[in-house]
C-alpha cells in the first residue's frame, strides 16, 4: 500500500518559485556574463532547465545548462561527470542545482568535477530545502523551506504538471 502524500506545491506555486529563484540568481550574477547552470542529473536537471528559460528572460548573460551526472546511492564510489569538458566552466559563476537538499550528500559530491579546476564561484540551488543537512551544505537559492521530520519524504514532480508532495 503506497503512502498517502500531502500535496505542499501545486503547478502554479512551482512555477512562481522557479521564478523568484531566477531573479535572485541574476541578481547575485549581474555582472557575470556566463552563468554555469549545473543540474544534477534527473529532477535537478530538470529544474536547472527550468531555471536556464527564466534566466534566459531576463538577463542578458549567457547562460549554459550542463549535466552532473553521479551515482544518488553511492556517490563516493562513483564517478562524477559533466556532460561538457571542465574547460568550459573555468572562472566561470556556477550554480549548482538539486530538487530537493536532505542531507546534502548530493549537491556535496557534485561539487566534485568544479574542484579540479579554477571556477569564479559555486552556488547551490534547489527547490526544497528540508535543512536536515549532515554535510556542510546551505543553499544560496531555495524556492520552498519545509519542516519535515527524517522519516517523511519530499517527491517533486517537474514538468507538464509540476508538483511537490509529502508523504
Amino acid at each position: 500500500m503506497e503512502a498517502e502524500r500531502t500535496r505542499i506545491l501545486d503547478q502554479a506555486q512551482v512555477k512562481q518559485k522557479i521564478r523568484r529563484m531566477a531573479f535572485e540568481i541574476y541578481e547575485e550574477n549581474f555582472r557575470e556574463k556566463v552563468i554555469i547552470m549545473a543540474g544534477i542529473d534527473g529532477q535537478g536537471y530538470v529544474l536547472a532547465k527550468m531555471l536556464t528559460k527564466e534566466l534566459e528572460a531576463i538577463s542578458p548573460a549567457e547562460i549554459r545548462l550542463v549535466k552532473v551526472t553521479l551515482d544518488k546511492q553511492a556517490p563516493q564510489q562513483s564517478e562524477v561527470t559533466l556532460d561538457c569538458e571542465i574547460k568550459d566552466v573555468r572562472k566561470k559563476s556556477i550554480v549548482l542545482v538539486d530538487d530537493v537538499l536532505n542531507t546534502g550528500r548530493t549537491l556535496a559530491f557534485g561539487l566534485k568535477p568544479f574542484l579540479s579546476t579554477e571556477v569564479k564561484k559555486i552556488e547551490t540551488a534547489v527547490l526544497v530545502n528540508r535543512s536536515h543537512t549532515n554535510f556542510p551544505i546551505y543553499p544560496m537559492f531555495t524556492g520552498y523551506q519545509l519542516a519535515t521530520t527524517i522519516n517523511d519524504h519530499v517527491e517533486v514532480v517537474l514538468g507538464k504538471e509540476s508538483s511537490v508532495y509529502l508523504r
